[in-house]
C-alpha cells in the first residue's frame, strides 16, 4: 500500500535545512534596518529568526563573520556598470559615489571591510573583478590596478565615515584662539552638506591624479613611483633621491 501524497509530512528532520547564510544575512538586515547596529545582537538575530542561539551558531561561528556576510551583500548595491560601458575614469567616478552612498548608511561596517579577506565574499570578489577588467581596458597595467582600486577604497570608505560626522566635528570651542586659521577655515564652509562637498573635492583630486599617472607611462609609472610633493614643487624627477633629509 502506497502512502497517499495528499498526507501532511511527518515529524523528523525538514525537507531543506531551517537556516542558511541567505536567511540569516536577511534577517540581519531586517533588524538593522529596524534598529540599527546597536540592536545587532546574535541573541536578537535568533530571536527574529525564531530559532535558539545555539541553532544559530551552528550556521555562522562569530558575529564578525555575520558582519562579513552582511558587507558582501551590500556590495552588491555597489554600482559597476560602467566599468563594462564607459571611459576607466567615468566609471572610477560613478562607482565611487555609489560606494560612499551605501556604506554612508552602513558606517559601522568600515572597520570590518578594511581587515576582513574577501575569500568566501562571491559578490565583493565580482566586484573587483568588474572594477580590475575596466581598468586594465582603460590601459592601466596589472601592477598598479590593485593599487589604484585601494587607493579610490581607502578615500571612499573614509568619506562615508565623515558624511556620518555630527555637524559641529570641526568646532574647536574655547580653543579657537589656539587654531585662528583653522577656526576661520571652518567657518567659512558653506553649503548644506559639507562632508559632500569634501567628497567631491578630493574625489576630483583623485581621479584627476590617477589620469596624471596614467598619461607618464605606464612603465614609468611601474618602475619608478610616484612623484613627492617635494620633487614636484622642485621639478626632480620621480624616483630621484630626496637629499634635503641628509
Amino acid at each position: 500500500m502506497t502512502a497517499d501524497p495528499q498526507l501532511p509530512r511527518g515529524r523528523g528532520r525538514p525537507a531543506a535545512p531551517v537556516l542558511s547564510a541567505e536567511k540569516i544575512t536577511a534577517a540581519a538586515m531586517v533588524l538593522i534596518e529596524d534598529r540599527g547596529y546597536g540592536a545587532l545582537t546574535m541573541a536578537a538575530l535568533a530571536r527574529g529568526l525564531r530559532v535558539s542561539p545555539s541553532a544559530l551558531y551552528n550556521h555562522v561561528a562569530a558575529k564578525q563573520d555575520l558582519l562579513r556576510w552582511i558587507q558582501d551583500h551590500l556590495n552588491q548595491r555597489i554600482d559597476c556598470s560602467a566599468f563594462a560601458t564607459e571611459p576607466w575614469d567615468v566609471a572610477v567616478e560613478r562607482w565611487a559615489r555609489s560606494y560612499r552612498d551605501t556604506y554612508a548608511q552602513h558606517a559601522p561596517l568600515v572597520p570590518v571591510i578594511a581587515v576582513a579577506p574577501i575569500a568566501g565574499a562571491p559578490h565583493t570578489v565580482q566586484m573587483y573583478e568588474q572594477v580590475a577588467s575596466g581598468l586594465r581596458g582603460g590601459g592601466w597595467p596589472d601592477p598598479l590596478i590593485a593599487e589604484a582600486i585601494v587607493a579610490v577604497e581607502s578615500f571612499v570608505l573614509g568619506s562615508a565615515m565623515d558624511a556620518t560626522s555630527p555637524a559641529d566635528v570641526f568646532e574647536v570651542g574655547d580653543l579657537a584662539a589656539r587654531a585662528p586659521v583653522f577656526t576661520a577655515a571652518v567657518r567659512a564652509r558653506g553649503g548644506e552638506d559639507p562632508a559632500g562637498a569634501a567628497f567631491d573635492l578630493g574625489l576630483g583630486a583623485l581621479i584627476e591624479g590617477l589620469r596624471a599617472r596614467l598619461k607618464a607611462g605606464p612603465a614609468q609609472a611601474v618602475s619608478r613611483g610616484a612623484p613627492s610633493a617635494r620633487e614636484v614643487r622642485q621639478g626632480a624627477p620621480a624616483g630621484s633621491p630626496d637629499r634635503s633629509r641628509r
